[in-house]
């Protein structure tokens, strides 16, 4: 190839890549920014293919798409004086690129740390008007609903960044809070456990006082009647015995001698001295029982 042929190539290459630095394009997700020398010249450039002049003119692309940040968490105090850690979030997007711009620097992270400031003040001023009760469930869907329109309307007007929602994800009692809390509603129930003790221990020894004169009443009503029976049995067989007595005079006494010797001599160990001529062996010497 001869110099002039190598001279078109470089040529040739020159402008392909004059003509490549020239185009840029604006994905649909972003809109952009032209700077020239690095100044804004051109702002809110919408997606597609675009040009601009190699070499002076820079761009810049912004994601326009609802983003997400976390805020870190915050104590904030309620109306109170009651201390309260926050976890919430805020989601934004940019809604006027230029402004966007022009507030930020075209940087992320700047405008992130502008709204976590709008928001740490909302938060402030909108707990600080509330009770503990209304800001953890009372009015806390009303409270997202107006920080959210304040923070909004400055942050449209002096970031060009339109902010859609902030909700608390999670409110909780500092930790040494927390724990004087659960030590005292330890306390209160223990103070409750013991009452309750105190009561059933009262009614046990009611109830067991009164089962005892229940049954000393029961086992003497018992006694009473069962020495009635005794007493009304006794009676009976007395009548009993006068009667068969009263019938046949010697066979009863027969009888009851019979009885008389069977337990006397019921042991074989035992040892009896007794006069022959007793009236006690009358019916042994003579089956009449005749003196």
């Amino acid at each position: 190839m001869g110099p002039k042929g190598v001279v078109g190539l470089a040529g040739t290459l020159i402008v392909v890549l004059l003509v490549l630095s020239s185009v840029y394009i604006i994905p649909e997700t972003h809109r952009g920014v032209l700077l020239r020398f690095g100044e804004l010249i051109e702002t809110d450039i919408q997606a597609g293919i675009h040009f601009k002049v190699p070499v002076i003119d820079q761009i810049r692309r912004f994601d326009v798409r609802v983003l997400t940040n976390d805020l870190p968490s915050k104590q904030y105090l309620t109306i109170e004086k009651k201390p309260l850690d926050v976890d919430s979030y805020i989601a934004w997007r940019i809604r006027d690129v230029d402004e966007f711009y022009r507030a930020t620097g075209g940087d992320e992270l700047r405008a992130q740390s502008l709204l976590s400031s709008r928001v740490d003040n909302g938060l402030r001023d909108e707990f600080g008007v509330r009770t503990m009760h209304e800001v953890v469930s009372g009015q806390r869907d009303e409270l997202m609903h107006t920080l959210r329109d304040r923070v909004n309307e400055t942050s449209v007007a002096e970031f060009g960044i339109e902010v859609l929602d902030i909700r608390v994800k999670a409110i909780e009692l500092p930790g040494q809070v927390s724990e004087n809390v659960y030590r005292r509603m330890a306390t209160e129930r223990e103070k409750l456990a013991q009452e309750f003790r105190s009561r059933g221990r009262e009614a046990a020894e009611g109830i067991r006082a009164d089962a005892d004169r229940q049954r000393t009443v029961i086992l003497a009503e018992a006694f009473a009647k069962a020495e009635s029976t005794r007493g009304e049995g006794d009676g009976t067989a007395a009548s009993i015995y006068a009667d068969a007595y009263s019938s046949n005079e010697e066979f009863y006494q027969f009888y009851r001698s019979l009885e008389a010797y069977q337990k006397t001599f019921a042991s074989k160990d035992d040892l009896m001295v007794i006069d022959a001529e007793s009236d006690f062996l009358r019916f042994l010497k003579d089956p009449q029982g005749a003196n």
